[in-house]
C-alpha cells in the first residue's frame, strides 16, 4: 500500500478527481495550503499599491492505494493537474504500512 499526496493548483481539482474516481480509486482527503517552489511567488497591485506574494494557494490531496494502483493514479494526476506553466505542482509517494477502517476494524487493502 501506497499513499500518494499531490500538490496541485486549486482549479485543477474536479478534473483530478475525476481521473481518479475512473480507475476506481475512493476516498481523497483535500487540503488548502499555501508554498512556493521554482516559482517564489509574484508581485500584485492592490489599490495602486505593488506588493509580493511569497506563498501561493495550492491544494494538497492525499490517496490512499494498493501498490498495483501507484502509477496509474501518479500518471493520473500527472495528465490532469499539468497546465504546462510553472507551479504545476509535485506528487510524492510513500510506503504505507498499516490502515485500519475504525467504523468496522477491517484493515489494510480490505480498509482501502
Amino acid at each position: 500500500m501506497k499513499i500518494i499526496m499531490a500538490v496541485i493548483k486549486p482549479f485543477k481539482l474536479d478534473e483530478v478527481r475525476d481521473a481518479l474516481t475512473a480507475l476506481g480509486i475512493q476516498g481523497l482527503t483535500v487540503t488548502e495550503v499555501k508554498g512556493y517552489g521554482r516559482q517564489k511567488g509574484h508581485t500584485e497591485i492592490y489599490r495602486g499599491t505593488e506588493y509580493s506574494v511569497s506563498f501561493l494557494p495550492k491544494l494538497k490531496i492525499e490517496v490512499a492505494v494498493a501498490a498495483d494502483q501507484v502509477d496509474e493514479a501518479v500518471e493520473a494526476i500527472s495528465k490532469t493537474a499539468r497546465t504546462g506553466q510553472i507551479g504545476d505542482g509535485k506528487i510524492f509517494v510513500f510506503g504505507l504500512d498499516q490502515v485500519v477502517r475504525i467504523r468496522t476494524g477491517e484493515a489494510d487493502a480490505e480498509a482501502l
